[in-house]
């Protein structure tokens, strides 16, 4: 059953490894588009929060790209990995709790779980998005291969995953971004 809160016409859910752009991708398609129409949703948001409840940490700073969100990263990996064995909704419940946009932007899906969950809640209305960088394109933008995170479920749950339905290539090159964002907005336009 779908928590209380408005259903969605489109959920786009992004997936990509780290420093690929998934931000970037979605901020993008949330100002081109409107806050009032589109909602950017983060299920690393509620696991941050309660991370940061559980262990006296600045939340705040759990959100930001900075040396003190990856001071904590590989452990709140494994604590929220154990919360996901126990209830594998439980951070997406929390994420669309009172969002009223008919547009959800899902930045960072990462597992099988996570698209599994949408899916069975608001059904065809999903669609996944990979968001794809080279190795050296992640390089430029700060992204070390760090042990225990990189090769984590986190980052590698969905490298199987198998066909989706978007693939945006976020290399650099501006103008085939731009296109392809382009036609990612056309297809928004034709569902709402």
């Amino acid at each position: 059953m779908a928590p209380h809160t408005c259903v969605p016409q489109l959920v786009l859910l992004f997936s990509g490894k780290r420093k690929s752009g998934k931000d970037f991708v979605t901020e993008a398609l949330q100002s081109r588009l409107g806050a009032d129409i589109c909602a950017v949703l983060r299920l690393s948001g509620p696991l941050k929060l309660q991370y940061a409840k559980d262990h006296g940490l600045d939340f705040q700073r759990l959100l930001d790209a900075s040396v003190y969100k990856e001071t904590y990263r590989k452990n709140m990996i494994n604590w929220g990995e154990e919360k996901r064995q126990a209830d594998p909704g439980f951070f997406c419940r929390k994420a669309v709790e009172g969002v009223s946009q008919p547009l959800w932007l899902v930045s960072d899906a990462r597992r099988m779980s996570d698209i599994q969950w949408f899916q069975e809640t608001y059904g065809t209305v999903v669609q996944t998005v990979r968001v794809v960088a080279s190795e050296q394109s992640r390089q430029q933008r700060g992204w070390v291969f760090t042990p225990g995170v990189d090769d984590a479920e986190s980052e590698c749950g969905l490298d199987n995953f198998g066909s989706f339905d978007w693939v945006i290539e976020n290399h650099g090159d501006e103008q085939r971004l731009e296109e392809q964002l382009e036609n990612l907005i056309a297809f928004v336009h034709s569902r709402l």
